[in-house]
């Protein structure tokens, strides 16, 4: 009779939120409650068990025991259904108390999942999410999403709970230079709805670097501090390529209907699974995409005296290379520091002219003024390049510009001595057997860069024994769903055979066919690169195919004049424009007219053309101070004429212009 009172008083659940109660804490008080309220009901049961057991062997008691019995028995049920009333409704309050708690406890697990996703030291925690589908790991976002959604339907924020970086990709690009730029670019272009994800190492979005060795140093603090600079012709231009507002936010990027291409700035890739198409980024996020492309370009070389200098030395060098580099070196510069650049080629010479010039500029207006120097094992400035004669004439103009520059000069030792001076040694060219030494300041080395291939071990990719970069074929691709640009590419050239190219054309035109082959074309790299150097504003030069000073040259050189044609640039800041080819081929001039005569004074090289030979064919050309006629020596070279009228072959070219 209890039992069925009890069945009709209380559920199954709540017998069960009492035996949870019971287990918890709170048990010993409903422990002693259950035992104050049942002492009675618990004799009742004793003396009824013993009635019923007695029962059997004896007669019945008398009706006034029966009705005693009665009445305890009502008792008993009601003080029952008071206890089960009691424990029910604790049950449920602690029930209430720890849903809440759990809510709590769910919403800060969210939170925690998401910041050990974030933090590298915690990266071991996470289970190997490089084994899982890229299924199972859009299925992990998802269920996050949904576990918060039922906690706090109303506060769900889609954009709170997206990682800032992105888990997928559908192009991939590693690296944020001029390469990745012009890949971006042509895959937008091909593909209208492609969703590109840029990882890159910088603190910038995609700028111009030639500018930094050159332009910036002529142009006025209050343009540079807006990031712009003044061209030669007067024209202002932005060191970036694009505003902020072109790029699309990464936390949304796939969300977008049209695409976009979206920037992750101050990350690294560090390892690239080509197994599982997963890269992993130096903050232990990871990345699945359906193609990458890898343009990390090439990192500043150092000499092997600076290598193991020590600390008080490091902070005194810069390996320049990009706009931070610029504003440190700058400020040492304003202070009236001597600087010191080692290096002859392009970088070395440039900056040469620019810090020199600078420092004078400086020392006009009253401001502090160092001495800038410039040490190089060559005979001349750009010597790999130009012509003996045209290296040391060169030379001169860079002394004019107001630099003192030391040649064939062997660097032996560095040091800091006790002024806080840095000290350099070198060999003194006019007796090998001294040792000579300079004081300065600050070191600028300028020795060429080395390309970066640290991810070659862990893709699996090879990279080249010669001359470093990774192996790609004519397509520029490295694997089925993988291809390099820019520096970092050592590719097979159809007609020069396998080739690494370190110039801003290259990384403009490679990125650009990279773009195009991932969105589907199978276009091979048969574009010839050009490239350009300035000494200042008054000598420059734009140059096309194998320029190496060793081979066999032939010059034409003009007056130059005031009306002479500047230098044009294109919206990227490249040189290379789109100009008219001349019908007349170099075959048709081999025998035309016969050589003139030019009013040249010795030694006045101020403008030319210098045609790098093979076999009496081009191969290779200088346009010194002659602008915006490379199409004009492109075909030149393509012809593969031979040449005898080297005079005719100038004119077209316009040196002699009136």
């Amino acid at each position: 009779m209890q039992t069925s009172h009890l069945t009709r008083l209380a559920s199954i659940q709540h017998f069960n939120l009492i035996k949870r109660s019971l287990t918890r804490p709170t048990g010993p008080v409903l422990r002693k409650l259950i035992a104050s309220e049942a002492s009675p009901t618990t004799n009742y049961v004793r003396s009824t068990c013993e009635f019923r057991f007695a029962s059997t062997t004896t007669s019945s008691s008398n009706d006034g025991q029966n009705s005693h019995d009665e009445e305890q028995k009502k008792k008993n049920i009601t003080n029952l259904m008071y206890l089960a009333g009691a424990v029910t409704g604790l049950g449920a309050i602690y029930t209430i108390f720890q849903n809440r708690k759990s809510s709590k406890e769910k919403q800060d697990a969210v939170s925690a999942y998401d910041a050990k996703q974030l933090k590298s030291q915690h990266a071991d925690d996470k289970l190997d999410a490089s084994k899982k589908t890229l299924v199972e790991k859009v299925g992990d976002l998802q269920d996050r999403k949904l576990l918060a959604e039922e906690e706090q339907p109303e506060e769900l924020n889609k954009t709170d709970l997206t990682p800032v970086i992105p888990s997928f990709a559908q192009y991939l690009i590693i690296g944020g230079g001029t390469a990745a730029l012009s890949a971006f670019k042509s895959i937008r272009a091909h593909d209208a709805t492609a969703k590109v994800l840029v990882i890159s190492s910088e603190k910038y979005y995609p700028y111009m670097r030639p500018p930094l060795s050159k332009d910036v140093w002529y142009t006025d603090d209050n343009l540079l501090n807006q990031h712009m600079f003044k061209q030669w012709n007067g024209q202002e231009k932005s060191l970036f390529f694009f505003d902020n507002e072109f790029y699309a936010d990464v936390k949304t990027l796939n969300d977008e209907e049209n695409g976009g291409v979206g920037v992750v700035l101050g990350r690294k890739v560090v390892n690239l699974d080509l197994k599982t198409s997963v890269a992993k980024l130096d903050n232990g996020w990871e990345i699945s995409f359906e193609k990458c492309l890898i343009a990390t370009g090439g990192q500043p070389k150092s000499l092997k005296v600076f290598q193991t200098a020590s600390n008080r030395l490091k902070s005194k060098l810069t390996l320049y290379r990009g706009i931070d580099d610029f504003f440190a070196l700058k400020k040492v510069v304003d202070s009236g520091a001597d600087v010191t650049i080692i290096g002859g080629g392009f970088l070395g010479s440039e900056l040469a002219c620019s810090l020199a010039h600078r420092a004078t500029e400086n020392d006009k207006r009253g401001n502090p003024s160092g001495k800038i120097t410039q040490l190089m094992p060559e005979t001349g400035n750009i010597s790999k390049v130009l012509p003996e004669y045209l290296s040391k004439w060169a030379t001169g103009r860079v002394r004019d510009e107001g630099a003192n520059v030391l040649t064939n000069v062997e660097l032996i030792g560095a040091s800091v001595v006790q002024d806080g001076k840095v000290s350099l040694s070198y060999i003194d060219p006019q007796n090998p057997k001294k040792t000579s030494y300079i004081t300065c300041d600050h070191v600028v080395v300028a020795v060429g860069i080395e390309p970066n291939t640290d991810l070659a071990k862990s893709a699996g990719l090879e990279v080249d024994p010669d001359q470093g970069g990774f192996l790609v074929n004519a397509e520029l691709q490295a694997r089925h769903n993988v291809w390099v640009a820019g520096d970092a590419a050592s590719f097979y050239d159809i007609n020069l055979g396998r080739r690494r190219v370190e110039h801003y054309d290259h990384a403009i035109v490679s990125g650009k066919l990279a773009g195009e082959n991932m969105t589907g074309a199978h276009k091979p790299y048969w574009h010839q690169s050009t490239f350009w150097s300035d000494l200042g504003p008054k000598v420059g030069f734009e140059a096309i195919g194998l320029t190496d000073s060793q081979l066999q040259t032939v010059a034409v050189y003009a007056k130059g004049k005031p009306t002479d044609e500047e230098q044009k640039r294109d919206s990227e800041g490249n040189r290379e424009q789109q100009d008219v080819v001349p019908e007349a081929t170099a075959n048709d001039l081999k025998h035309k007219l016969p050589e003139s005569k030019g009013n040249l004074d010795k030694d006045d090289y101020s403008k030319g053309v210098v045609f790098y030979l093979k076999e009496n064919k081009v191969v290779g050309i200088v346009l010194w101070n002659v602008f915006n006629r490379i199409a004009i020596a492109r075909k030149i070279i393509k012809d593969q004429q031979e040449i005898t009228n080297f005079q005719e072959l100038a004119k077209l070219f316009n040196i002699h212009q009136d």
